[in-house]
């Protein structure tokens, strides 16, 4: 007779984990239905998949946080992670039951946060801080903050183009954020607000600083700060570009596949602005020493 071969044991750091797999799933799986078949077919909600993906990966490498065993504890040390399990649950059970988006998506960082801590406590956490954070940008922004911002940002953006075309001669007025030029009407809607753009670059910023390991406080504040005013100052530049073909070449021309690709190129310039912003710190500020 033959011997039957069992199967092999699954390692008790995996097996330890896969009920917190599981019960991650069973939550935030409809989350991620109802995301993907509403909100990430919008424009300002698009870059959602993108993070998932990021603090996935970015999980993936440092997975060997999560499966060190885990060292002699007192039960008190795993208080912080349990309280921030059961803030998490809270605010997943409000959201989704009063169908609070902000509350159910956001839910997710204390959750992970929680769980890491209650099962490898802060030497996992210090090793994982960044995806644990980063999925606050998924976080979509309620309505009512994104008319708040983009209102005022309209604005702010007809005006400057209203400005720089009056002093170079041409024949433009404004009226609120709609702007006349020669014989066309343009508004300068949500997407021309930038926020978009800022949204997408204070997270890949961020990233990008993370995946370096710049070391010194002063290069990565300053790169932090700079951000959104590049992000403003290119998406005045596509609308100033996007009205001059409008008036040069007509409505048609303006408003065509020029428009929707030039969001892509602000967001290339503005990335190129940054890295370039980030290696001339590289240079001028040294790094802090351990």
């Amino acid at each position: 007779m033959s011997a039957v071969r069992g199967q092999m044991p699954l390692p008790a750091p995996v097996a330890g984990w896969l009920p917190v797999v599981g019960g991650l799933l069973v939550l935030y799986a409809p989350t991620g239905y109802d995301l993907a078949s509403v909100l990430w077919h919008q424009q300002e909600f698009a870059h959602g998949p993108v993070i998932l993906a990021v603090v996935l990966c970015l999980i993936w490498q440092k997975r060997d946080a999560l499966l060190a065993a885990p060292g002699p504890t007192p039960p008190a040390a795993h208080t912080p992670g349990f309280a921030l399990l059961g803030l998490g649950l809270l605010l997943y059970a409000l959201g989704r039951s009063q169908d609070l988006t902000l509350f159910e998506v956001g839910s997710l960082a204390p959750v992970l946060a929680g769980a890491i801590l209650a099962m490898r406590g802060w030497p996992a956490m210090r090793a994982l801080w960044f995806p644990v954070l980063f999925v606050l940008f998924m976080v979509p922004l309620p309505g009512f903050l994104v008319d708040a911002l983009s209102g005022p940002m309209k604005e702010r953006v007809s005006a400057i183009v209203e400005e720089i075309y009056y002093a170079a001669g041409y024949p433009i007025a404004r009226s609120g954020v709609i702007l006349a030029i020669g014989q066309y009407q343009l508004l300068v809607a949500d997407a021309c607000s930038g926020l978009n753009s800022m949204f997408s670059l204070s997270a890949l910023g961020p990233l990008y600083l993370y995946l370096t390991g710049r070391r010194s406080w002063l290069h990565n504040a300053i790169v932090l700060v700079s951000i959104l005013p590049i992000a403003f100052t290119a998406n005045v530049a596509r609308v100033l570009v996007l009205v001059f073909v409008t008036y040069r070449f007509g409505d048609a021309a303006g408003q065509g596949f020029l428009h929707w690709g030039s969001g892509l190129v602000l967001l290339s310039v503005a990335l190129g602005i940054v890295f370039m912003l980030d290696a001339a710190l590289a240079r001028a500020v040294p790094p802090r020493r351990s």
